[in-house]
């Protein structure tokens, strides 16, 4: 590992660290993902719509981290900086934790745990560090961050130094315990930051997908935030033969199964002792036979008690996936005004574009859910639930069954292309099963709604999220019939995974054109607003244009585009986001979805903005690295905006 401070190699200086210790007085809070409860709101009010024209670039950060040297990791910038003590602390792709001015964007320190570089990885994502205040000699402010390769290391928020008395030298494994078949360095780890409550971090994990049934456990570990002792370990899959929810999991395997893994963020009520899990599909992600029943706690939202790991409440959101529909997003707290009553609420939205929410102390439904039925699956060994849950509040994505008449193209030769893929395939709508023949998936595996989650508006009772709509293709393929569609060449630009220890491999991609556009009507990507009070969709616009994704023949149409990452709301009424693949700063008005300004960045912003407060001045900061997987230049920015005087 590496520290170094901009004094040079780390050397302790006690009147360096008093000074840094100051706190401002009256600088808004933004000590964790997503803000306060992840409503990604800011109570921050000085920048709003009368005084756009003034906003400017204030300073801007280069960390360096460019994915040099990787041999195979993609690379993206997708930190949520949290402000302590007039500093901002984010993470890279490279796992590397910087500490940055607030005021100057001058670097105070830089911790690299020197990820290895010879071995590939199956995530790119950093989303962010905790932060930690204890009566502790040792590193009383400390800064927590997961790795790609599964460590959980502690910093010193002043130095950056490891602090010694946690684990071992500063850090823990957390693949110890996780089991999986087979060799998962760099294909298990921690993608976003620990949720802290109290004295206790919480932490999930990420792990690569669609490999084998055997994969590793998708366990939530709490640790003490001074020793990382482990003070509990929540399996989502029940394990034990006494536990009544083994009847979700047909014969045996709930004993073999992996996965069902937290890897968003977590959401902590310390006032209720309750931790809000959401959780991924169980593995493999695309053929379930191996694992009949609806495989509950898997994609679902659950309750833990923050003392015991206990669960407290449960609400599965997709019955025995087959589609990668996780629970992708970070749960956000807040109050929701229904019927004239305040009731204290955890939202998430999905990838099925669905958003739901549930009243915190017992996990009722605020809007209701209804069971409906789905298409059945033809593939031989595999059961799919007969219905499947949907929430009342419209959809924020189209659900319905794709057609060769809904398929598009900037050019006729380009049309073609996409209605010979349709003509072919099994389209029946959301929840269309993965089939030998091969199935469109609308949504797509990437979503709907993903990781960038939902932003809330508490004073306006407006939640804002983004949402693709752009459908994916997936097949099944037994396992002896692999090598002659490659050798046919039917599976050229097809991702292609092994699905271990069940019949079939899996092949996807996402469905787009000869010139790589997708293959359905626009919008591809939208901003949508729900009214919470009533449960409507008060509007939706499309997101992005474009101009940094179609070729240079094509007019830039705003026509909506892919996109990850979230939206920060501030109280003055303002949506501010980058998120779509186009290199665009944008802010909208909350009531309304009007366009209010833009800015051009120097590649995408793929990551959510938060707001700081630094001597009477507020600053947006994001983070402007493209993404690699989705074809963006990439970018090491960190980005802070504040009014010209």
């Amino acid at each position: 590992m590496t520290i170094i401070t901009r004094h040079g190699i780390y050397a302790c200086s006690t009147v360096i660290a008093g000074l840094l210790l100051m706190q401002t007085v009256g600088a808004a809070e933004w000590n964790q993902y997503g803000g306060e409860g992840g409503q990604q709101f800011t109570p921050l009010d000085q920048i709003n719509r009368r005084n756009l024209e003034r906003l400017v670039p204030a300073w801007t950060y280069r960390s360096g981290d460019l994915n040099q040297g990787f041999i195979q990791k993609n690379h993206s910038f997708q930190t949520n900086p949290v402000f302590w003590n007039d500093t901002l602390f984010i993470s890279t792709s490279a796992n590397w934790v910087i500490a940055i001015d607030a005021l100057s964007g001058e670097e105070l320190w830089k911790f690299d745990p020197e990820l290895p570089k010879d071995i590939t990885y199956s995530e790119s994502a950093s989303r962010g560090v905790a932060i930690w205040h204890g009566d502790t000699q040792v590193c009383p402010h400390r800064i927590f961050m997961g790795t790609l390769t599964g460590f959980v290391y502690a910093l010193d928020a002043v130095t950056g130094q490891t602090c010694s008395d946690f684990g071992v030298a500063g850090r823990i494994d957390m693949s110890e315990g996780a089991g999986g078949v087979g060799n998962w360095f760099g294909h298990h780890g921690v993608t976003s930051p620990p949720a802290v409550a109290g004295d206790r971090l919480i932490v999930g994990s990420s792990i690569g997908d669609n490999r084998m049934v055997e994969s590793p456990r998708g366990i939530v570990r709490s640790l003490d935030a001074i020793t990382g002792a482990v003070n509990w370990i929540w399996d989502p899959i029940p394990r034990s033969p006494d536990d009544p929810l083994r009847a979700e999991w047909a014969d045996d395997s709930a004993s073999i199964t992996g996965g069902a893994n937290a890897w968003p963020p977590l959401s902590v009520d310390v006032e209720r002792n309750l931790v809000f899990v959401p959780t991924s599909s169980p593995s493999a992600d695309f053929y379930g036979g191996e694992r009949l029943g609806d495989n509950r706690h898997a994609n679902s939202l659950v309750a833990l008690n923050i003392d015991t790991g206990a669960v407290v409440w449960h609400q599965q959101l997709v019955h025995h996936d087959v589609w990668d529909y996780d629970t992708p997003s970070q749960p956000t707290l807040t109050t929701i005004q229904k019927d004239g009553v305040d009731v204290a609420a955890v939202v998430v939205v999905t990838k099925t574009g669905m958003l739901f929410a549930f009243e915190r102390d017992s996990g009722e439904p605020i809007y209701e859910i209804n069971e409906r039925p789905v298409p059945r699956s033809d593939v031989p060994g595999e059961l799919l639930s007969p219905t499947q849950p949907f929430s009342s509040i419209p959809a924020l994505v189209d659900h319905r069954a794709l057609t060769e008449d809904d398929a598009f193209g900037v050019a006729w030769f380009d049309r073609r292309g996409c209605q010979n893929v349709l003509r072919t395939l099994r389209s029946e709508g959301i929840f269309t099963p993965p089939s030998l023949q091969g199935s469109i998936l609308s949504p797509g595996y990437a979503g709907g709604a993903n990781w960038g989650g939902v932003a809330i508006d508490p004073e306006r009772q407006i939640a804002i999220t983004n949402v693709n709509q752009i459908p994916a293709l997936v097949r099944l393929i037994p396992r002896d019939a692999l090598d002659a569609l490659r050798g046919s060449g039917d599976l050229d630009g097809w991702d292609v995974s092994s699905q271990e220890g069940t019949p079939y491999f899996m092949a996807r991609r996402f469905f787009l054109s000869p010139l790589g556009l997708p293959c359905v009507r626009p919008p591809w990507g939208k901003l949508v607003a729900v009214d919470l009070r009533e449960g409507t969709i008060l509007w939706d616009i499309p997101l992005g244009t474009i101009r940094d994704l179609a070729p240079s023949f094509v007019p830039n149409f705003n026509w909506g585009v892919p996109n990850l990452g979230g939206a920060l709301l501030t109280r003055s009424g303002l949506i501010v986001i980058g998120a779509a693949t186009e290199n665009t700063l944008r802010i909208f008005d909350v009531e309304t979805g009007e366009e209010l300004w833009s800015h051009r960045l120097p590649t995408a912003a793929i990551a959510t903005p938060m707001s700081y407060e630094v001597e009477g001045v507020q600053y947006i900061a994001i983070a402007v690295g493209g993404h690699e997987p989705l074809g963006m230049t990439n970018g090491d920015y960190l980005m802070t905006f504040s009014l010209e005087e």
